[in-house]
């Protein structure tokens, strides 16, 4: 993997994180464009630099992103969007660095999660979520969240898959080298 490359796909991943993160807090949605683009520019880079290993590599990347986030998605813990991101992210950086970054990411979705939440509801929320769960187990039925409670609250998680990536990519072996070659143009 030649420096022209990896910083081409740092860039373009930091990109599409980037929009994704203000597009999925201002509407909780990730546009399927955006994934698409990054899809198509995950194979179309990977096979300019690196032929049929690289088309292997994206493919790879895509597939092992559908594979761990599809039951995820059936379970309704993340949405689409965020599974179609993530495949693009997969074929743009491969494997190996989206494992570390879908690692990372269900991690900081964690503090995250909880941090919008007791932003939103405050201690309160979290306390009525406590208690409607009492009282589900109590009453062995299933009440619905009320939309001041925890538990009623959606969590974009775009902002938790960045972070997951950007921690991965700080800690790749390969990316100081594109560091040093970007402040030195940036410099």
């Amino acid at each position: 993997m030649t420096d022209a490359q990896l910083l081409l796909q740092i860039t373009l991943a930091a990109l599409f994180f980037i929009i994704a993160i203000a597009t999925d807090l201002r509407s909780h949605r990730i546009p399927n464009a955006l994934s698409l683009a990054a899809i198509f520019c995950g194979f179309a880079i990977n096979g300019y630099y690196a032929q049929l290993n690289g088309l292997l590599l994206a493919g790879f990347g895509f597939a092992l992103a559908f594979i761990i986030l599809f039951p995820v998605f059936i379970f309704r813990l993340l949405g689409a969007g965020d599974i179609k991101l993530m495949m693009g992210i997969g074929a743009l950086m491969g494997p190996e660095l989206l494992a570390w970054s879908l690692l990372y990411g269900v991690a900081a979705g964690a503090v995250t999660s909880i941090l919008l939440v007791l932003w939103r509801t405050g201690l309160s929320g979290v306390v009525n979520t406590l208690k409607r769960y009492w009282d589900c187990i109590y009453c062995r039925t299933y009440f619905k969240p009320e939309p001041n409670e925890a538990a009623g609250q959606k969590v974009p998680y775009a902002p938790a898959l960045a972070i997951g990536w950007l921690v991965a990519c700080s800690i790749n072996y390969d990316l100081p080298s594109v560091y040093l070659q970007l402040s030195h143009y940036l410099g």
